[in-house]
């Protein structure tokens, strides 16, 4: 099948191309570039026309994310996942990490399995795709849990990170640790050799031990601020450690509740556009109403925007990278532009992935959002397939 998409602000090269058009076929893109350009459309295509005052962007990655409309990774079926995938183009997500938690191994295990059946046999068009696995714990510090179980945290291990990642497929491509932690600077070397982001998370490690961690190959933080060392004036902690040094990119949950705005925008002034990637950490009741729901064997309450334990701890979010969008530009008066760096090109750079996803480029995947003149999602494109759209007819 071959679309063609007309009359439309396209973000193409770092730039918008303030008339422009776009082709499909093959679920890639085939070409982008100004109206008088455009080439005559035969029989073979579908004609999108749209206006002027309409924005075409790439789609969103969420590198941290566990469930949402009622499904949750940890389910550890093939139904949790379509259920995730399908719900997630509503909201301009194209491609994710299915998240998991720090539970018992034969939980984790079953999830591992299960993702990578999915990725294998089950990763249509038309929906977000499962790029991997992101293991959150269990290899974390017991004096920054979080929401995480604390009967199951371990300390990190090679050989059942080797075992896992062979249950996996290898899918497994972003790990959150503490890596002061005995045998964490191992598993560091050990993920970095294999090409899996070492990620700093659930840490309470000092400056210099994250300085450490970044020498042997942690370049990535999970979502910042949030159970990891805070910064002191004599001891700039993990928090302070991340933001001073450029290797390392930063996710932050761009909700008002887990950061306070401020934050966000201190984040934003000392990490850049370059440095922050922009993550949801939702679990299930994204996209239901308020209620109890389970997280990781853990009873999460919703109620007024915010997902907590019963003692009161944060427990994920249900917040869409649409609002993170909004939100972080109202936060940090950043436009549009550092957006699609944060949200859609940090993330595929990190993963590895740039080659095929996370801007608009001939040959990569036509993994596209369509914002209205309001920049609300109009329509979503998953590999050149129409995953969600506004529009009737």
């Amino acid at each position: 099948m071959k679309t063609l998409l007309k009359n439309v602000q396209v973000y193409m090269d770092n730039q918008w191309i303030e008339n422009g058009y776009l082709l499909i076929e093959n679920d890639v893109i085939d070409g982008a570039g100004s109206m008088e350009t455009c080439p005559e459309p035969d029989e073979q295509y579908i004609t999108i026309e749209l206006s002027n005052e309409y924005k075409l962007i790439p789609g969103f990655i969420d590198l941290h994310i566990h469930g949402a409309a009622g499904a949750d990774t940890m389910d550890g079926t093939q139904e949790a996942l379509g259920t995730m995938a399908a719900a997630l183009p509503m909201e301009g997500t194209t491609s994710f990490l299915a998240t998991t938690m720090t539970t018992a191994q034969s939980d984790i295990e079953r999830a591992l399995q299960n993702a990578a059946t999915y990725i294998n046999q089950h990763g249509v068009t038309g929906k977000a795709e499962v790029l991997g696995v992101h293991l959150e714990g269990p290899f974390i510090s017991p004096k920054r849990i979080g929401a995480q179980h604390p009967d199951y945290v371990m300390m990190p291990s090679i050989d059942l990170f080797r075992k896992w990642q062979e249950l996996a497929g290898g899918h497994i491509k972003l790990v959150t640790m503490a890596p002061e932690q005995p045998n964490g600077l191992e598993l560091v070397r050990y993920l970095k050799e294999q090409g899996v982001v070492a990620s700093i998370g659930h840490s309470d490690a000092t400056y210099e031990e994250v300085v450490k961690s970044m020498e042997a190959g942690v370049n990535h933080a999970t979502h910042l601020y949030n159970q990891m060392r805070p910064i002191h004036h004599r001891e700039p902690g993990v928090v302070g450690a991340v933001l001073l040094h450029d290797e390392i990119k930063c996710e932050i949950i761009a909700d008002g509740i887990h950061s306070r705005p401020e934050m966000v925008r201190f984040a934003y002034n000392n990490k850049g556009q370059e440095g922050l990637i922009l993550i949801t950490d939702a679990m299930r009741a994204k996209c239901l109403g308020e209620g109890t729901y389970d997280l990781g064997g853990q009873d999460v309450t919703v109620k007024d925007g915010q997902a907590t334990l019963a003692d009161g701890t944060l427990a994920g979010s249900i917040l869409t990278l649409k609002d993170a969008a909004k939100n972080v530009q109202q936060y940090t008066k950043c436009g549009l532009e550092a957006v699609i760096q944060m949200a859609s090109v940090n993330p595929a750079k990190q993963l590895n992935v740039y080659d095929r996803k996370g801007s608009i480029e001939t040959g990569k995947d036509a993994d596209l959002v369509i914002l209205d003149q309001n920049d609300e999602i109009y329509m979503t494109f998953c590999r050149g397939q129409i995953a969600y759209t506004t529009r009737e007819g």
